[in-house]
């Protein structure tokens, strides 16, 4: 029998998402019969105690005897179970500074860690991940904050509303001014932006026509990786040479700073990619992009003047131009900008249930019957010890 836990989210600020809804634990129990599920007690999951308890699952503080256990967010490290197995987003694999304690402790108990973002298929493409959601939250924020720096028009907050279908809702009859967004990525993320853009009727045009016409009715572009990226000795573009070697590119997003009223940001980026805009570029009196909504929120990243981020109480802030200090939203001096690192908590359950359908349908029976190359390729840890494919991390775990 594989007892499978869910474990509290602990992290602050605090993340009410969960791994598995309780109609998803219903049907494991139905259909997998050798799996049991434990829900940890909590009061700030986006599903109730006892929603779970109606779907037959144990609710109780102690997951002491189960096997494998399921989180969204970092676990605090004093709360991590001694030679468990965990399954969470733990943010280490780039060595994240933050998250070393974090790592030291999963060594120093001897635990097996299993992390999501590492889940890829065999062309490495990932697994799981919430960024169709971010995308959408990310997206319906951007247009909110420039509702609210112009008064053209007034959207709400979307964690107001139970779930995605009532936030279409909010949608109709809603007339939109003439302005011109720009999409970046091509990824979760971009699509779940794309959806937004669909949903609000607003016109998909080719790049050339957005930097050489204009409209009277609001477009949107859509700007891949070869729209915004080439080798800087030959001008071509391949994305696998990209991710290898992305020092060897630049960036080519320049003129959509000059035709761009908000940028939807949720494009790949780590160090060594070139940001979308430079800093001067930013100041500079051309530079029209009024309203950043940075989905992908890397601090100084692929947006350099993000001044890090902003919350779902909080969730706009703006960058004076002169001083590229962070301000307060909607003044005639700055830029505003949208850094919300977990977007999707303000679509919980539906973000919850589209997790929980993937997980089942690609990793419930690789857990079932022990283990598989997904697992082991997500698997960063083992009783303590690094994998050879994480050994490189072996400074930042302390060995």
């Amino acid at each position: 029998m594989l007892q499978i836990g869910l474990i509290r989210e602990e992290k602050i600020p605090a993340d009410n998402r969960v791994a598995l809804t309780p109609d998803q634990c219903r049907w494991i129990h139905q259909h997998r019969p050798g799996i049991r599920i434990t829900a940890q007690q909590s009061p700030t999951r986006c599903f109730s105690d006892r929603e779970y308890q109606r779907a037959g699952v144990t609710v109780q503080e102690d997951l002491g005897h189960c096997d494998l256990l399921l989180g969204i967010k970092e676990v605090p490290p004093h709360l991590l179970l001694e030679g468990k197995t965990y399954c969470f987003f733990s943010h280490t694999k780039k060595a994240q500074p933050h998250n070393q304690p974090l790592m030291r402790e999963l060594v120093r108990k001897q635990i097996t860690l299993i992390d999501y973002e590492c889940l890829t298929h065999d062309d490495g493409q990932r697994i799981l991940g919430f960024g169709f959601f971010a995308g959408i939250v990310g997206a319906h924020n951007g247009m909110m904050a420039w509702g609210k720096r112009t008064g053209q028009f007034s959207l709400g907050r979307v964690h107001e509303v139970r779930d995605y279908r009532q936030l279409i809702h909010t949608y109709f009859g809603l007339r939109l001014p003439v302005l011109k967004i720009a999409v970046t990525g091509s990824g979760r993320v971009a699509h779940g932006v794309l959806e937004i853009m669909n949903l609000l009727g607003i016109t998909e045009v080719e790049p050339f026509d957005y930097l050489h016409r204009s409209y009277d009715y609001p477009v949107y572009v859509h700007l891949k990786g070869r729209d915004l990226y080439q080798r800087k000795d030959d001008g071509t573009y391949n994305r696998d040479d990209f991710h290898n070697n992305p020092a060897a590119y630049k960036c080519l997003f320049a003129p959509f700073t000059r035709q761009t009223d908000i940028l939807m940001n949720g494009v790949y980026w780590d160090r060594q990619i070139p940001p979308l805009f430079t800093v001067e570029e930013f100041q500079a009196a051309e530079f029209r992009i009024r309203t950043i909504a940075d989905i992908t929120n890397d601090t100084g990243g692929s947006v350099p003047v993000n001044c890090g981020d902003s919350t779902i109480a909080d969730p706009v802030y703006g960058v004076d131009k002169v001083t590229l200090k962070r301000t307060p939203p909607y003044l005639p001096g700055s830029v505003d900008l949208m850094a919300i690192s977990n977007l999707p908590n303000e679509l919980p359950r539906d973000a919850s249930r589209y997790f929980g359908e993937q997980l089942i349908k690609y990793l419930l029976d690789d857990w079932a019957k022990g283990g598989s190359p997904i697992l082991e390729r997500a698997t960063l840890l083992r009783q303590g010890q690094l994998t050879p494919p994480y050994a490189y991390l072996s400074e930042y775990a302390g060995f």
